[in-house]
Order: structure tokens, then sequence, then C-alpha cells
């Protein structure tokens, strides 16, 4: 019986028996010592597989591919394409060596979407990327305004510059689809399996482009065709020299069958201007695209122009309200109401 209060002795101590000394399953001793990752080396993920990951070094020698493991604390959703993570253990990149990431860098931006437009569950696709290319076809499957729309709304809310890449021009013309679009000054490529790509490689060059789209539209066929056009196809095989698996279109769902399975970066070859290569970041077909994680008025707020009249809004104006002081700014040209009404179309979207 525990002894009155503040009376206590010995016995009234419960003795965890699991850590007396010399007990056959004793627990470890804890200690304040932890490993010390201040010589880590930084590298960025350009494949993610399971519970293994592929690093992209740079060394005395020129870049390097590193495979490495999660440590378990980080979790296993914690790392995706585009990280820039610590990596400690054998970085010799030779077969069978194994490094382990053992931190994941505060990211810049990230490309995430919410599954179902459940706003809690969100999944992050890439991270620390400057362009986002949005691929459509013209037919086949059809493009959908929706599907943009989404992926437009996740580019303006963290600062990704947006380009849209039409492709299977010679099936069809797809200008009316584009015209919705022309009022936001994005960069629109029409392409088809035999289009000249010096100049989209010219955009692409020297940055990190993340490739997003549904299924069959031909994202994979862009991408070999990026790759395999290069003046130096040889140079890039040190790092990763990949073609991706093409496939086509479900003629009774009219939806493209999956042929990419995870995200990888892929290497441009150095071929502008002496320039570094740019990366492309080939991603699975998206199914659904939800956008429930997004506030509209971090989006709307990325244009410049609108900026000052933002200011005089109502607190937690949704920007697409009577009182809202965006709707009778004086000084709005004609243009600026247009872009204006072609993002609050493309907020709207459901």
């Amino acid at each position: 019986m525990a002894s009155k209060k503040g009376n206590w002795d010995e016995d009234d101590v419960r003795v965890n028996k699991s850590r007396q000394f010399g007990s056959s399953n004793k627990a470890r001793p804890r200690t304040k010592d932890r490993p010390d990752y201040s010589k880590a080396q930084v590298a960025t993920i350009t494949e993610v597989d399971r519970g293994r990951v592929k690093c992209l070094i740079e060394t005395d020698n020129g870049k390097l591919i590193v495979t490495a493991m999660k440590a378990r604390e980080l979790g296993k959703k914690s790392v995706v394409v585009g990280d820039l993570v610590s990596i400690v253990g054998d970085i010799s990149g030779v077969d069978g060596s194994l490094a382990r990431v053992v931190a994941v860098l505060p990211r810049r931006n990230s490309l995430t979407r919410t599954i179902d437009d459940h706003e809690n569950d969100e999944r992050v696709i890439v991270a620390n990327v400057d362009q986002i290319a949005i691929v459509i076809s013209t037919t086949n499957p059809e493009p959908r305004e929706g599907f943009v729309d989404r992926a437009l709304v996740v580019a303006f809310d963290q600062g990704i510059t947006p380009i849209i890449i039409m492709t299977k021009q010679d099936l069809a013309s797809g200008d009316e689809f584009l015209k919705t679009y022309t009022d936001l000054d994005i960069i629109i490529y029409k392409i088809d399996r035999k289009s000249d790509l010096t100049t989209l490689k010219e955009v692409l060059s020297n940055k990190t482009t993340v490739l997003l789209g549904h299924s069959g539209v031909g994202k994979s066929t862009l991408v070999n065709n990026l790759l395999g056009s290069t003046e130096n196809p040889e140079s890039t095989s040190d790092i990763r020299n990949a073609y991706r698996a093409t496939g086509d279109v479900n003629e009774v769902t009219g939806r493209g069958r999956h042929t990419s399975s995870s995200a990888i970066a892929l290497p441009l070859s150095q071929t502008f201007k002496g320039e570094e290569f740019g990366w492309i970041i080939d991603t699975p077909g998206v199914r659904s695209f939800g956008i429930a994680h997004v506030q509209p008025s971090r989006v709307i707020s990325a244009f410049a122009e609108f900026s000052e009249a933002i200011a005089h809004c109502p607190k937690n104006c949704s920007h697409n309200e009577t009182e809202c002081a965006l709707n009778n700014w004086p000084g709005f040209t004609n243009q600026n109401l247009a872009r204006l009404a072609s993002l609050r179309r493309v907020l709207s979207v459901e």
C-alpha cells in the first residue's frame, strides 16, 4: 500500500523488469548522442521505387547517380522526385552500393494533388521544379478544360511557370480549345510525332520541368523524342539514358492506358549555347487531380497587376463575389478584365 502523500519510500517505486540490469530482455539504454550528419552529401532525387531511391550528386569528375534507401524515421512518403536530400554511406555509385537518405531539405515548391478533393489527403507528386508542362492531345483522348484548369491553379499557387503542350496536331486542330487560355499569357506548343522540337527544348534547357497529363496523350512519346533527338545522346549515358514505354487509348472508355508507373527525372543533353542541360520529370498518367488544398487567394495574388486591388478586398474574400474590390477597380484595361475573368473561371473549376 502506498505511503501517505509526501512520505514515499522505495516500496512505492514500480520497477520495469525489462530495464533491470542482468535481464535477458532488457531494453537498450537511452543515450543523448545523435548521429553526426554534418558531412552528409547533398543530392537530388531522380527516381523513387518503393524503398529505394536514385540520387544525383556532384563529384569532381561530374555528375553521378547513387542508389540509396530512406532512413526509417523519414516515413514512407517523405521523399519525391526533385527533392534535395542529405545522404550518407556508400556514395560511390558502383553496382551493389547503397547509401542512406537521412534528411529532406526544405522545398521551394511542390506539385501536389488531393485525392477525390479531400483537403486532408494530399499527395506530393514532385518538388523543386521550375516549370510544369501540361500535356494534352487534340483528340483521342479529348482535351479536358477541368484538368488543365486544376493544373494551372496548382502552378500559380506554387509559383511554377505553366506551359501547355498539345500533341497529335496531325489528327485535329485544337485551336478552339486553346483560345480559353490566351488571356493568361501561357506559352503553348502544338506538336506531333514528327515535329521539330528545337524551340521547345530551348524553353526546357537549364530548367527542371515536370510533365503532367492523362494517360494516352503522348507524354512518353514526347519524352523519347526529346531524348532521342539530341545531338549527342551518349553524353547523358553516365547519368541516365532511359526511354519510356508508349501505349494507346482504350477504344471503349476513350482513356489512355498507363505506360509509366513512377515519376522519373531524365536529363536533356547540353546542346544550347554551352548551358547546363535541363531536366524533364515524366510522371504516370493522372486520372484525378484534386485541388481542395489550394487557397484561391494565393492563386490570384500570383498576378502582380491585381495586387493593389486585392489589398482593398474584404477579409477572406474569395475574389468571386459582389464585394470583391476587383470588380470595379479603376484603371483596369480590357486585357486586365479578360485575364481576371479567365482566372475566376479557372478558380471555379470543380
